[in-house]
């Protein structure tokens, strides 16, 4: 899939939040949008080995949301994926739906890991990387991580596990986007350097452009490459990337769009559509 079509499938996807953001009245529309790109590059080039119609096939590539409130960025890719109903966007959060405010293993289509508990989903990635090690499986675990969210604890653990382990087949991806809840991450509890601290932890580090799909794919291959450590991609990103009024505005961390923020919203997405497919 060349770079155009990744474009286009980034603004099908970040139509699909903003969609089910509005619908639900609740959500978290910044950090999904920041996302968005990484998302699309997993699930459209980068996640070779993996089938909608099986998603829980033994020996597929793992991946793991550990910014789980991101949950509408997800539920966007998987849908423009193939594993549901793109319709059935709209019922975000809503009670009865399958697709939760945080992603649900037992009851959403492709979701490997339950996650909402920040902190605990790359735990689980580094479980699953050492499953595949013990039983000489071939399948890669990837964790998506926020700024934010690698100010708790549990993470640094869960780096200290890989690295001693030489997870090599583990990468976890840092969406960079310098904002959380109450303000950037400077202000709550600066996390940088990010790249030195996982080099602490015997990880090789990659930097990144987390809306340029040919950074990204420069270091998703570097990471196949590396052998003996596990990889953390810094991506360096935008909140709320993709709509204008959204874009490094804090206040749209966990803010649903209103009606007429939700028809600004889509013009511009849709607009910016219209020109991709002039290209």
């Amino acid at each position: 899939m060349n770079k155009i079509e990744l474009q286009k499938k980034a603004n099908k996807i970040r139509q699909g939040i903003v969609a089910s953001v509005h619908s639900a009245k609740a959500g978290h529309p910044g950090g999904s949008l920041s996302a968005t790109d990484i998302l699309t590059y997993l699930y459209f080039v980068e996640l070779k080995n993996i089938d909608p119609k099986d998603p829980k096939k033994p020996d597929r590539d793992r991946f793991v949301l550990s910014k789980g409130h991101a949950a509408p960025a997800y539920y966007a890719t998987l849908a423009e994926r193939g594993y549901f109903d793109p319709k059935d966007l709209l019922t975000l959060r809503q009670i009865g739906s399958y697709l939760q405010g945080h992603p649900d293993m037992k009851g959403t289509p492709g979701v490997d890991m339950s996650s909402g508990s920040l902190g605990q989903g790359v735990s689980a990635a580094v479980g699953m990387a050492i499953s595949a090690k013990i039983s000489n499986d071939n399948y890669r675990v990837y964790a998506l991580l926020g700024d934010g969210e690698i100010q708790e604890g549990q993470v640094w653990e869960a780096a200290m596990l890989a690295g001693h382990r030489k997870l090599d087949n583990l990468v976890v991806i840092v969406d960079n986007n310098n904002l959380q809840i109450d303000g950037t991450v400077e202000e709550v509890c600066c996390p940088y350097p990010i790249d030195k601290k996982f080099e602490a932890f015997n990880f090789h580090v990659i930097h990144a452009d987390a809306h340029d799909f040919d950074s990204l794919e420069a270091a998703f291959n570097e990471a196949k490459e590396v052998k003996g450590k596990p990889t953390a991609i810094i991506a360096k990103s935008v909140k709320g990337k993709g709509v204008s009024f959204m874009e490094n505005k804090v206040s749209w961390h966990g803010v649903a769009p209103n009606d007429e923020e939700y028809k600004e919203a889509m013009e511009e997405l849709k607009k910016a559509g219209e020109a991709l497919c002039q290209k």
